[in-house]
């Protein structure tokens, strides 16, 4: 069965290396030179289920490598106060906590990986249409070339274009409110453990940052805006002034973290609640481009593992492959959409108001404190738990 994967990110590496080891024939197609997450964003973390998933198809190895674990968050408010920490989730059975990796580390461990075991990747493979055929999906892309398949699996990302191939009543991403941006310091004197997070619910901007084991400081933002940006405004110069201003009423490290660091962009933040058609013939979805999760929830890598795995393993045990595709829905939907909701109510707490901000302050000590209890922890279990069989 010859796979066409559209994307070489997370979800399209990780798809490709789990169709092989299925007994299939997966091809990779990227629009980009090289892969898109090379150049965009800045550091992730992957979740114990992603590195779980990983496992499977024995790729954990590149976010071991390439990574730090990270075992605590702290939260505190722009005045400086502690409101609380929690784990960021559960140890597997070996020890292994979440892990922080730079995001062009994954991806690029991620696509040797792949090539290291013989995946052909195409380079300059923007895809423009698909069609159906009864031998099964011809792939046409915008350099005029055709590729032939059994199935096309599109892991092109949150603005995918197979998403509308598939239906074009599909919708596209919806902004969050929130800008993306981060970057690297060093230099800057602050309290936190390697591994730690220490997340500030500033005044007029959401902060967070992590220490390297080496001792470099990995830093985010999430500057809001009412309306999203142009690509213009996006690239404006003064961004280093702008997030300054925004931090500098706090009383936390931000404004010197962000002062001390190099070169930094900013991006629109999007998610994707729900995508009501997910395949259409032998054309499917995965990763972002189905369900799109808001950076707070610290799973849109994690999820875009489990859907590879999900998704090879239904096209190897059932043949007909839209039988597999929609049993690959029906194992997937209900959990991804239940991380994307979560996830973006984690997200509205990053834009509140003068009063809401109060009484956030208020209650989060207790909730974390609450949430710190075995009890607590055990309901999150949907979440961290999901465990996959090969």
């Amino acid at each position: 069965m010859r796979v066409l994967i559209m994307g070489a990110g997370v979800a399209g590496t990780v798809a490709a290396m789990a169709a092989q080891k299925a007994g299939l024939e997966p091809v990779v197609f990227e629009a980009y030179d090289e892969s898109a997450g090379l150049e965009h964003g800045i550091y992730l973390g992957v979740a114990v289920n992603g590195l779980a998933a990983l496992k499977l198809v024995d790729a954990h190895q590149v976010v071991l490598k390439a990574g730090f674990p990270s075992g605590r968050m702290n939260f505190f408010s722009g005045t400086g106060k502690k409101l609380g920490e929690m784990a960021m989730g559960p140890a597997l059975g070996d020890g292994t906590v979440t892990h922080t990796i730079r995001r062009a580390d994954l991806y690029r461990g991620l696509y040797e990986e792949a090539v290291r075991r013989g995946i052909p990747i195409e380079h300059g493979k923007r895809l423009v249409s698909a069609e159906e055929t009864p031998d099964g999906v011809v792939a046409r892309f915008a350099d005029g070339t055709l590729a032939k398949g059994d199935v096309l699996v599109g892991a092109d990302g949150v603005h995918s274009a197979t998403r509308r191939v598939i239906d074009q009543a599909n919708p596209g991403p919806r902004y969050t409110g929130l800008g993306n941006t981060g970057g690297f310091a060093r230099g800057v004197a602050v309290e936190a453990e390697p591994g730690s997070y220490v997340m500030i619910w500033g005044k007029q901007c959401f902060f967070g940052y992590t220490v390297s084991p080496d001792g470099e400081i990995w830093w985010f933002a999430n500057p809001p805006s009412r309306t999203e940006l142009s690509r213009d405004e996006l690239r404006a110069p003064g961004l280093r002034e702008r997030l300054v201003a925004l931090l500098e009423p706090d009383r936390t490290p931000g404004a010197s973290i962000v002062r001390a660091s190099e070169e930094f962009r900013l991006s629109n933040q999007y998610d994707l609640p729900l995508v009501p058609t997910w395949s259409r013939g032998p054309m499917v979805i995965i990763g972002d481009a189905a369900h799109a999760v808001s950076p707070a929830s610290g799973q849109g890598v994690s999820l875009a593992c489990e859907d590879a795995v999900v998704l090879a393993r239904s096209l190897r045990d059932l043949k007909d492959v839209p039988k597999a595709l929609a049993a690959y829905e029906l194992a997937r939907r209900e959990r991804v959409e239940r991380v994307v909701k979560w996830g973006s109510g984690m997200n509205n707490t990053k834009k509140q108001g003068p009063a809401g901000r109060m009484v956030r302050d208020l209650i989060l000590p207790v909730i974390l404190k609450k949430g710190a209890s075995p009890a607590e922890a055990a309901k999150m279990s949907w979440l961290f738990d999901h465990r996959l069989h090969w």
